[in-house]
Protein backbone atom coordinates (compact mmCIF):
# COMPACT_ATOMS: atom_id res chain seq x y z
CA UNK A 1 0.00 0.00 0.00
CA UNK A 2 1.33 3.46 -0.68
CA UNK A 3 0.30 6.18 2.13
CA UNK A 4 0.12 9.52 0.91
CA UNK A 5 0.69 12.52 3.52
CA UNK A 6 -0.44 16.28 3.54
CA UNK A 7 1.90 18.50 5.59
CA UNK A 8 0.72 21.98 6.18
CA UNK A 9 2.53 24.62 8.91
CA UNK A 10 0.84 26.67 11.09
CA UNK A 11 3.95 29.56 9.97
CA UNK A 12 3.27 29.54 6.58
CA UNK A 13 0.06 29.58 5.04
CA UNK A 14 1.03 28.65 1.74
CA UNK A 15 3.24 26.11 2.22
CA UNK A 16 2.30 22.60 1.77
CA UNK A 17 3.70 18.88 0.47
CA UNK A 18 2.78 15.84 -0.18
CA UNK A 19 4.80 12.79 0.39
CA UNK A 20 3.78 9.67 -1.13
CA UNK A 21 5.61 6.75 0.85
CA UNK A 22 5.23 2.78 1.20
CA UNK A 23 3.06 1.90 4.28
CA UNK A 24 5.63 -0.74 4.94
CA UNK A 25 8.76 2.11 5.23
CA UNK A 26 9.32 3.32 8.66
CA UNK A 27 8.59 6.16 10.35
CA UNK A 28 12.58 7.50 9.70
CA UNK A 29 11.69 7.22 5.91
CA UNK A 30 8.65 9.26 6.44
CA UNK A 31 11.00 11.65 8.70
CA UNK A 32 14.08 12.00 6.04
CA UNK A 33 11.59 12.38 2.84
CA UNK A 34 10.23 15.38 5.18
CA UNK A 35 13.10 16.50 5.62
CA UNK A 36 14.44 16.43 2.03
CA UNK A 37 11.28 17.94 0.71
CA UNK A 38 11.80 21.24 2.53
CA UNK A 39 15.40 20.93 2.81
CA UNK A 40 16.25 20.77 6.21
CA UNK A 41 19.20 19.09 8.03
CA UNK A 42 19.12 15.94 9.54
CA UNK A 43 21.05 16.78 12.59
CA UNK A 44 17.84 18.14 14.94
CA UNK A 45 16.11 15.85 17.35
CA UNK A 46 12.42 15.74 15.65
CA UNK A 47 9.71 13.20 16.27
CA UNK A 48 5.83 12.37 15.42
CA UNK A 49 3.18 12.25 17.69
CA UNK A 50 -0.03 10.70 16.26
CA UNK A 51 -2.90 12.58 17.12
CA UNK A 52 -6.80 12.30 17.87
CA UNK A 53 -9.27 14.47 15.41
CA UNK A 54 -9.03 17.20 17.56
CA UNK A 55 -5.15 17.37 17.52
CA UNK A 56 -4.65 15.62 20.79
CA UNK A 57 -0.81 13.73 21.23
CA UNK A 58 -1.40 10.36 21.53
CA UNK A 59 1.22 7.85 20.63
CA UNK A 60 5.35 9.47 20.43
CA UNK A 61 7.86 8.08 18.04
CA UNK A 62 11.08 9.23 18.41
CA UNK A 63 14.50 9.36 16.45
CA UNK A 64 16.33 7.34 19.49
CA UNK A 65 15.19 5.29 22.06
CA UNK A 66 14.23 7.96 25.23
CA UNK A 67 13.86 6.53 28.72
CA UNK A 68 9.91 6.47 29.47
CA UNK A 69 8.59 5.26 31.90
CA UNK A 70 7.97 1.29 31.82
CA UNK A 71 4.30 0.74 31.54
CA UNK A 72 4.56 3.20 28.67
CA UNK A 73 5.34 1.77 24.70
CA UNK A 74 8.82 3.55 23.47
CA UNK A 75 8.52 3.65 19.32
CA UNK A 76 11.49 4.76 18.02
CA UNK A 77 10.99 5.41 14.28
CA UNK A 78 13.78 3.05 12.91
CA UNK A 79 12.47 0.46 14.32
CA UNK A 80 9.04 1.30 13.56
CA UNK A 81 6.81 0.49 10.54
CA UNK A 82 4.03 3.18 9.44
CA UNK A 83 1.59 0.26 8.87
CA UNK A 84 2.13 -0.65 13.14
CA UNK A 85 0.69 2.53 14.00
CA UNK A 86 -1.53 4.23 11.00
CA UNK A 87 -4.18 2.29 9.07
CA UNK A 88 -7.13 4.88 8.36
CA UNK A 89 -7.51 7.74 6.27
CA UNK A 90 -7.76 10.86 7.82
CA UNK A 91 -5.27 10.08 10.73
CA UNK A 92 -3.37 12.88 12.34
CA UNK A 93 -0.03 13.34 12.95
CA UNK A 94 2.17 16.19 14.35
CA UNK A 95 6.29 16.28 13.48
CA UNK A 96 8.49 17.93 15.48
CA UNK A 97 11.12 19.65 13.95
CA UNK A 98 12.13 22.26 16.08
CA UNK A 99 12.17 20.55 19.78
CA UNK A 100 13.31 23.36 21.70
CA UNK A 101 10.72 25.84 20.56
CA UNK A 102 8.29 22.91 19.54
CA UNK A 103 7.41 24.02 15.90
CA UNK A 104 6.10 21.53 14.00
CA UNK A 105 4.22 20.40 10.64
CA UNK A 106 0.64 19.01 10.49
CA UNK A 107 -0.02 16.24 9.08
CA UNK A 108 -2.95 13.79 7.53
CA UNK A 109 -3.32 10.62 5.82
CA UNK A 110 -4.94 11.56 3.57
CA UNK A 111 -4.81 8.74 0.45
CA UNK A 112 -4.15 5.16 1.35
CA UNK A 113 -3.90 3.60 -2.40
CA UNK A 114 -4.02 -0.24 -2.14
CA UNK A 115 -2.08 -2.78 -4.63
CA UNK A 116 0.86 -0.55 -5.06
CA UNK A 117 4.25 -0.02 -3.55
CA UNK A 118 7.18 2.77 -3.62
CA UNK A 119 10.43 1.30 -3.22
CA UNK A 120 11.30 5.25 -1.96
CA UNK A 121 9.62 8.06 -0.53
CA UNK A 122 9.03 10.78 -2.95
CA UNK A 123 7.59 14.72 -2.09
CA UNK A 124 4.97 14.18 -5.07
CA UNK A 125 3.42 17.38 -4.68
CA UNK A 126 5.07 20.93 -3.40
CA UNK A 127 3.68 24.15 -2.52
CA UNK A 128 5.46 27.44 -0.68
CA UNK A 129 8.17 28.10 0.89
CA UNK A 130 8.67 26.26 4.52
CA UNK A 131 9.05 28.22 7.08
CA UNK A 132 12.95 28.51 8.93
CA UNK A 133 14.49 25.02 10.42
CA UNK A 134 15.32 26.71 13.55
CA UNK A 135 14.37 29.71 15.25
CA UNK A 136 16.55 32.50 15.80
CA UNK A 137 17.12 32.90 19.74
CA UNK A 138 17.38 37.41 19.14
CA UNK A 139 14.15 36.21 17.24
CA UNK A 140 12.66 34.00 20.19
CA UNK A 141 13.60 36.72 22.40
CA UNK A 142 12.11 39.47 20.51
CA UNK A 143 8.20 36.95 20.59
CA UNK A 144 9.07 37.05 24.12
CA UNK A 145 9.79 40.22 24.77
CA UNK A 146 6.51 41.66 22.79
CA UNK A 147 3.92 39.21 24.47
CA UNK A 148 2.45 40.19 28.68
CA UNK A 149 1.97 36.52 28.91
CA UNK A 150 5.73 35.80 27.89
CA UNK A 151 5.59 33.21 24.17
CA UNK A 152 1.62 33.25 24.95
CA UNK A 153 -0.68 32.41 21.23
CA UNK A 154 1.47 34.16 19.38
CA UNK A 155 4.67 32.08 19.70
CA UNK A 156 5.83 29.63 16.59
CA UNK A 157 4.19 26.01 16.60
CA UNK A 158 1.30 26.76 19.13
CA UNK A 159 -0.99 23.96 19.37
CA UNK A 160 -4.22 26.48 18.27
CA UNK A 161 -4.36 25.10 14.63
CA UNK A 162 -7.47 25.53 12.79
CA UNK A 163 -8.26 21.50 12.24
CA UNK A 164 -10.94 22.68 9.42
CA UNK A 165 -7.47 24.25 7.27
CA UNK A 166 -7.26 20.56 6.28
CA UNK A 167 -10.27 19.67 4.85
CA UNK A 168 -11.26 18.78 1.03
CA UNK A 169 -12.99 22.02 0.69
CA UNK A 170 -10.13 24.24 2.08
CA UNK A 171 -7.87 22.69 -0.46
CA UNK A 172 -9.74 22.92 -3.50
CA UNK A 173 -8.01 26.02 -5.04
CA UNK A 174 -4.50 24.88 -3.98
CA UNK A 175 -2.44 25.43 -7.10
CA UNK A 176 0.47 23.19 -7.35
CA UNK A 177 3.16 24.00 -9.49
CA UNK A 178 2.64 24.84 -13.01
CA UNK A 179 0.22 22.02 -13.52
CA UNK A 180 -2.36 23.57 -11.31
CA UNK A 181 -2.50 20.47 -10.08
CA UNK A 182 -4.24 20.54 -6.16
CA UNK A 183 -3.77 17.69 -3.80
CA UNK A 184 -7.26 16.72 -4.65
CA UNK A 185 -6.13 15.83 -8.81
CA UNK A 186 -5.09 13.16 -9.86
Amino acid sequence: MIFKFLILSDEVDDFAREISIDSEATFLELNDAILESVNYTKDQMTSFFICEDDWEKKTEITLMEMDTNFEDDSWVMAETRLSELLEDEKQRLIFVFDNMTERSFFMELREIVPGKNLDKAICSKSKGNPPAQLMDFDELDKISNNTDSGLGENFYGDESFDPSELDEEGYNDLDMTEGNNSFNDY
